[in-house]
């Protein structure tokens, strides 16, 4: 439907919500040609579940209703649309457009899947608003864009994207997943980059939108999960499959995803009165499409021959449902009836004019035949034209150029042109060393060529109504095949072609389990690493028995790097692809959330400390058994008794729940959590002292580490005067010699309840381990000595 808009957005999507703090979505991909609905409760009065799903989304409009139905306290939809999301078109439409009924009997009509696979009577009462949005979205879609949507063409999706892993948009921007948050590092020239930018090594547009999307919400379904990691495993032992199957897709379209849309929307029928240039454009579209899929399908038996020895699930299956599906072979055939054999999918633009006007075969039309003639007479009488002028005027180096925009105009190179330019020569623009220019003459053979090329265009349209509409009868393969296509292209020119590129066994493959710990030895941040040769890998470990991890350390030790790299490796599992690290084993996380920085939010009036509340209010009211919650400082930006007090009460609340938190901070006094609860453990970055200087190792290490009195250092470094520090040291060591003897007499009263915890742990490592059964044995024997004489 849209001409090649590369990786930009695609998505239109309709808004709708009720006075319970309900939101419906409607997210209409123009692109791929799928609906996905969700209806959810929003549970922040900022909107973060709305933020999240339209920074997943990136719509190019967003559709609401004008009536503000937002519950007491928030702002509504379409406030939101307009306050964040001002550069995106925002499409008033009629209270009566949102109508469920409606949208339920158009989903059931234009779904592929069947019904009862929706459960679409289950839904209509569940989500009514959804529906409603759906009902708008593609009314505005059919009257804007002028086509109905063919029948049984959609993908549907219901709540698609709760199935998945949920990173707020916060989160998305404190993990650097997308964009990073500076372009360059501090004290060096290296460009910085995101996890996207990282791997975006795909050679599809397709490929490249399901990368973002699953880095947005990565899966949660263990088996799908593990099959990615099969293929991976297969790739990386069989360089013939990986470098077979990376040579193979090259030969696929870079829009094949785009085929879909052609063939999934029909054009509104109008007389010829109002059939102008749009029309001839549409009908170029279209051609285009064919073209395209025509080089698709030829290439599929290239792909076949790659697939056919594969034995991971994943490549099995693309191969019994692409490759072994005699659909595609059938719209081949037809597609061979009316298309010349010799035409190709090109991308230089006068190229693929002149490929898409002589698509169909000589003889077919009468009309289309003259046309063609004039077509060519034209694009002959051009090149005669720009000979002459070489001659005429002696510019030998004259250049005759196309763009689909002005068609055909002449490029002289500056250092040709001895005083002016012959007045001859109109529309002159300079163009870095050369000038581009055209004359009347050019002009009318331009007005000519193109009035040809249309007529082309819309008489191949003509030719070509059986063939689209034998294809439209099987637009569900199409859909089939760009899918394989997409994620093909992510798993081995992303996924595996990243991994190859690094160092032997720099890579591992990732284990899961349903509810297990999460454990990862010497893990490395994805991006940092390739830009540090020596950067320094760490561990971590979280299970049920001890679900918080406080990490203590000064400042520039490597904290907030730590925290970033743990969520990354999580992500990148979670994909379905190897992790940074020697060996990890995580259990399925549902929710990502991240407390990062401490700036002040200007656009909604909230200071440093409002923004890092809000931010901790939405962890909390959001979190769930299996979210990981990662916390980089909280409370330091009021008072310290205040702080200190809101840090301790999140901390006592997090610790009672399963989540897994890690929990970095300044504040010493943090570590007396781990006297009184005995699932807190506490670690620390490394750092030794040298003549009054910091030396960072970047080693994390078990325990508290007390770097005695690391801020006076800074201090002194800054140039306080010596008075002034000297005084707080004698203030820093009566407050530490208190909460020393408060922490000992702590120690003493939890000590039966932490060496419970600490047997507790280490059953749950059983559990989850692969040894054998005599190992385990002794295993269990010597905890059980640890436990009796108290050396665990």
């Amino acid at each position: 439907m849209e001409d090649d808009a590369g990786e930009r957005s695609s998505f239109v999507i309709g808004l709708i919500e009720n006075r319970a703090k309900e939101v419906g979505v409607a997210a209409f991909d123009l692109r791929s040609a799928s609906l996905h609905l969700s209806q959810y409760i929003e549970t922040s009065s900022s909107y973060q579940n709305t933020k999240t799903l339209l920074q997943f989304y990136d719509p190019m409009v967003i559709i609401v209703s004008p009536n503000k139905l937002a519950p007491d306290g928030m702002v509504g939809v379409s406030e939101l649309a307009d306050r964040f999301y001002a550069t995106v078109k925002k499409v008033v439409m009629a209270r009566g457009c949102f109508d469920d009924t409606t949208g339920a009997v158009l989903i059931k009509n234009l779904a592929a899947q069947e019904p009862s696979a929706l459960g679409l009577d289950t839904y209509y009462k569940q989500y009514y608003l959804c529906l409603a949005a759906a009902a708008a979205t593609i009314k505005w879609i059919e009257a804007e864009k002028g086509v109905i949507v063919t029948n049984h063409s959609l993908l549907v999706t219901f709540n698609g994207s709760f199935a998945h892993m949920n990173i707020d948009a916060t989160s998305v921007q404190n993990l650097e997943i997308i964009d990073p948050r500076h372009s360059t590092l501090s004290g060096t020239s290296n460009k910085k980059r995101s996890l996207l930018h990282m791997l975006k090594t795909t050679k599809t547009v397709g490929g490249s939108r399901l990368l973002r999307a699953n880095l947005l919400q990565p899966l949660k379904d263990i088996e799908t999960i593990n099959a990615r990691l099969d293929c991976l495993d297969e790739l990386m032992s069989n360089e013939q499959l990986f470098f077979g199957l990376s040579q193979v897709l090259r030969k696929f379209p870079k829009e094949s995803d785009r085929v879909l849309c052609h063939f999934c929307f029909k054009q509104k029928k109008i007389t010829n009165k109002v059939m102008g240039v749009d029309n001839a454009r549409k009908s170029q579209l279209l051609v285009s499409s064919i073209i395209l899929l025509k080089t698709a399908l030829d290439a599929l038996p290239l792909l076949s021959r790659v697939l056919k020895d594969a034995t991971s699930s994943l490549l099995a299956n693309v191969y019994k449902s692409v490759c072994e599906n005699e659909k595609y072979a059938a719209i081949r055939k037809r597609i061979g009836e009316v298309i010349d054999e010799d035409v190709l999918h090109a991308r230089v633009p006068f190229v693929a004019r002149t490929q898409q006007c002589f698509a169909v075969k000589a003889g077919i039309d009468g009309l289309l035949d003259i046309a063609r003639r004039s077509f060519c007479d034209t694009s002959e009488a051009i090149h005669n034209l720009a000979n002459k002028y070489r001659e005429d005027f002696k510019f030998p180096n004259l250049k005759l150029t196309f763009n689909n925009r002005q068609g055909f105009y002449f490029s002289i190179p500056q250092k040709s042109i001895q005083g002016k330019l012959p007045s001859q020569f109109i529309q002159v623009l300079k163009h870095g060393n050369n000038i581009h220019c055209s004359t009347l003459e050019l002009a009318s053979l331009n007005a000519r060529n193109k009035s040809a090329a249309a007529e082309c265009y819309i008489r191949t349209e003509v030719c070509l109504e059986e063939l689209i509409d034998a294809i439209r009868e099987d637009v569900s393969a199409l859909t089939l095949l760009a899918e394989g296509l997409c994620l093909l292209d992510m798993i081995v020119n992303s996924f595996a072609h990243t991994i190859s590129n690094k160092p032997a066994d720099h890579y591992t493959r990732p284990e899961f389990t349903d509810d297990g710990p999460m454990a990862i030895e010497a893990g490395r941040h994805p991006i940092l690493e390739g830009l540090h040769n020596d950067f320094v890998p760490n561990n971590i470990f979280l299970s049920e028995a001890s679900n918080m991890v406080l990490i203590m350390g000064p400042n520039m030790s490597g904290k907030s790097t730590y925290l970033q790299q743990v969520c990354l490796i999580v992500i990148l599992a979670q994909i379905g692809c190897y992790v940074p690290a020697s060996f990890s084993t995580l259990r399925v996380v549902d929710r990502i959330f991240t407390r990062m920085g401490t700036v002040d939010n200007l656009e909604s009036n909230s200071s440093t400390f409002m923004t890092e509340m809000k931010e901790t209010a939405f962890i909390m009211q959001n979190i769930s058994q299996r979210s990981l919650v990662v916390m980089d400082e909280l409370g330091r930006a009021t008072s310290s008794s205040d702080g200190f007090a809101i840090a301790w009460s999140c901390c006592e609340h997090l610790l009672s729940l399963k989540a897994y938190t890690i929990f970095a901070t300044h504040m010493e006094n943090l570590s007396e959590l781990v006297t009184v609860y005995p699932n807190v453990k506490i670690l620390h970055f490394d750092v030794d002292i040298k003549n009054n200087r910091l030396d960072f190792k970047f080693q994390l290490k078990e325990g508290p580490r007390h770097v005695p009195h690391y801020g006076l250092l800074l201090a002194e470094v800054a140039g306080l005067p010596s008075s002034v520090t000297e005084a707080a040291r004698n203030i820093t060591s009566r407050i530490t010699e208190k909460e020393v003897k408060r922490m000992e007499v702590n120690c003493l009263q939890y000590h039966p309840i932490q060496m419970a915890y600490h047997v507790a742990q280490r059953l749950i490592c059983l559990k989850y381990s692969s040894q054998d059964e005599d190992s385990i044995r002794e295993a269990l024997h010597n905890l059980k000595e640890s436990y009796i004489h108290g050396r665990l």
